[in-house]
């Protein structure tokens, strides 16, 4: 988990809007948001050129849609990237139909154009925001609490150590390791939901 580097989605939002371009916050949002795409098209039994093709038009279908699509502070993020997302995708469908289309064109086309598939996509995107909110929220609170209650969380949420080998690592008891590990998750829990509403104000 890379935390120092995560950021949150509104910010990137404010440099990525409006008709000016910010090379290094798109290159940012591709870097978080490309994969999901990708992988969506993969899930859908896309051809691997098929795939690589729909997810560069899909992202830069909401390239556009980010210049066009004024961000409304009051609405969540959640709700603007579903919004964002829905019309990339339809405008990616009309343009397909406007091309003259093989057989295996007209597949892609037909198993895309599924409500199943644009849910799919949002879905996915939605769940990168929220990967990115709880790196936020991560690199916060590993900043606010002592080093080895850090390790002690991380050793056993993030890296799947029963509690034991956490205390045996860290010269620690078994049950300071759990006492560690749930406070380290109730502050992640409403660091989180802070940064949730944040981005929805």
């Amino acid at each position: 988990m890379d935390l120092p580097a995560a950021r949150t989605s509104v910010t990137l939002l404010a440099r990525l809007g409006g008709s000016s371009a910010d090379t290094s916050a798109w290159e940012e949002f591709l870097r978080r948001y490309g994969p999901q795409v990708l992988g969506w098209c993969r899930h859908w039994n896309l051809q691997e050129a098929d795939a690589e093709d729909v997810a560069q038009d899909v992202l830069l279908r909401v390239s556009k849609q980010m210049r066009t699509f004024r961000y409304d502070p009051s609405r969540s993020f959640r709700g603007w990237l579903k919004t964002v997302a829905r019309a990339a995708w339809a405008d990616w469908l009309d343009a397909r139909q406007r091309i003259v289309q093989g057989s295996g064109d007209t597949n892609v086309r037909q198993v895309l154009e599924s409500v199943a598939a644009r849910d799919d996509l949002v879905g996915r995107l939605e769940a990168e925001f929220d990967r990115e909110l709880l790196d936020t929220a991560a690199a916060q609170i590993q900043l606010r609490v002592d080093p080895k209650t850090w390790s002690a969380f991380a050793l056993t949420a993030l890296d799947g150590l029963s509690g034991a080998e956490a205390a045996e690592q860290l010269g620690m008891k078994v049950a300071s390791v759990y006492v560690a590990k749930g406070r380290v998750q109730k502050m992640l829990q409403d660091e989180v939901r802070t940064l949730d509403l944040e981005e929805s104000e």
